[in-house]
């Protein structure tokens, strides 16, 4: 009488055995075989490699084959047990293993194609298995990426070529002038007046027309008249009051020596107005109306010198402490031109309310020349003011950002 025998499914179609056969016949040493199984979740397809000591083989599930052969039936292992009688019966996928020829070595081998690199990166196998198992997603921002590694190799081509053009035709010695120019210039805060460093004149490096534009030069006429008409008894009375800062009262003592009174008024008059509202946290055009600013004035002031914030769903014009710092800037190249481009940054610093270092920082970034020297007050005692001067060629200040020191 026969052995009875009996089987139970153990298999999970997901995870199937691979049978392998090898189209060029059987393998005399399987047990030296190296397999390594590529697949992709999203599609199921999946690549089998088998290598061996002279050859290597590739089966794929996706080839027309495979698909027609997996269409007609279903492929099963079973694993006897012998002393129990029973067989586990596990799903199964075939896969016909197709030999890999390599290219030889020898004398007939065809002159190398650099386009094609015989071995490739990490980055070049990455993208191959994309290729053949990646998704509809993947695959195109491959074709995304080596879109734009193209791109970038012509921008890089052109760029190269034109940078030999430039060279060529300026030199070597002016191109790097110009960079170390250019790196001067990097650490100077945008919110500086522009800087005109290889003006022939005192005057052109910080133009006095962009300080103050002609049209706001015009409508200034009415409002600065009264520093231009000013008495004695009347700038006596403003001393005595202390109704303008230190430094207008100072320079209207000497204005009838001005070479050019109407101009000296006008911008004595406009350096008094960003004096004041340096003093403030907030800034409301009622407030430069109420003191006599002309329109256009007030439009560039809330433009160019205020800092626009949201509290309480409320728009507010703040004089920030960058906004102080551009303000600064302004009132020194614009004394400077008043003050025969020799200035006292002490008498401006205490106007503004300033930190003495901020002050000496600011003018550095203008490349003010900086000296120290004694002045007499009215009680006929003396102390150190701080004086920037405007001299050419200008001197340049490296940044110094590394001696700070840590708190």
């Amino acid at each position: 009488m026969a052995e009875k025998a009996c089987w139970e499914y153990q298999g999970d179609p997901e995870r199937p055995a691979l049978l392998v056969q090898f189209a060029n016949g059987r393998i005399q040493t399987p047990e030296n075989i190296k397999f390594t199984l590529y697949k992709n979740n999203a599609n199921e397809e999946r690549i089998l490699r088998a290598k061996t000591k002279r050859l290597s083989y590739v089966g794929k599930n996706f080839t027309p084959e495979a698909l027609n052969s997996s269409s007609l039936c279903r492929y099963y292992v079973g694993v006897r047990n012998k002393e129990t009688g029973k067989m586990q019966v596990f799903d199964a996928e075939q896969y016909s293993m197709q030999p890999i020829i390599e290219k030889s070595s020898t004398e007939d081998r065809p002159v190398k194609d650099t386009s094609e690199p015989e071995y490739k990166s990490y980055r070049e196998k990455i993208d191959a298995l994309i290729e053949a198992f990646g998704t509809n997603k993947q695959k195109r921002a491959l074709s995304s990426r080596k879109m734009n590694k193209v791109e970038t190799a012509i921008i890089t081509q052109e760029v190269t070529k034109a940078a030999d053009e430039i060279i060529e035709k300026r030199g070597t010695e002016d191109l790097l002038q110009e960079v170390v120019s250019r790196k001067e210039e990097l650490w100077y805060s945008p919110f500086l007046p522009q800087c005109y460093a290889s003006a022939k004149t005192q005057e052109d490096v910080y133009k006095f027309d962009e300080l103050i534009s002609p049209e706001e030069y015009a409508v200034l006429e009415n409002v600065a008249a009264a520093f231009k008409n000013i008495t004695p008894e009347e700038l006596q009375e403003k001393v005595d009051k202390q109704e303008y800062s230190s430094y207008v009262l100072k320079e209207l003592q000497d204005i009838k020596h001005a070479k050019d009174i109407d101009r000296q008024a006008r911008a004595l008059w406009y350096i008094e107005l960003l004096m004041k509202i340096c003093q403030s946290k907030t800034l409301k055009r009622k407030e430069l109306f109420a003191l006599g600013c002309p329109g256009i004035i007030v439009s560039k002031i809330m433009k160019n010198f205020t800092a626009n914030t949201i509290k309480n769903e409320i728009v507010l014009n703040r004089i920030t402490s960058t906004m102080k710092c551009k303000i600064m800037s302004h009132v020194v190249a614009l004394a400077l031109h008043v003050s025969d481009f020799s200035v006292d940054l002490t008498l401006l610093q205490r106007d503004l309310k300033l930190r003495e270092t901020r002050v000496l920082e600011i003018a550095k970034a203008m490349r003010l020349r900086i000296s120290s020297r004694y002045v007499f007050n009215t009680i006929s005692s003396s102390e150190r003011h701080k004086f920037g001067a405007l001299e050419l060629p200008l001197p340049i200040y490296k940044p110094n950002f590394g001696n700070r020191r840590k708190k």
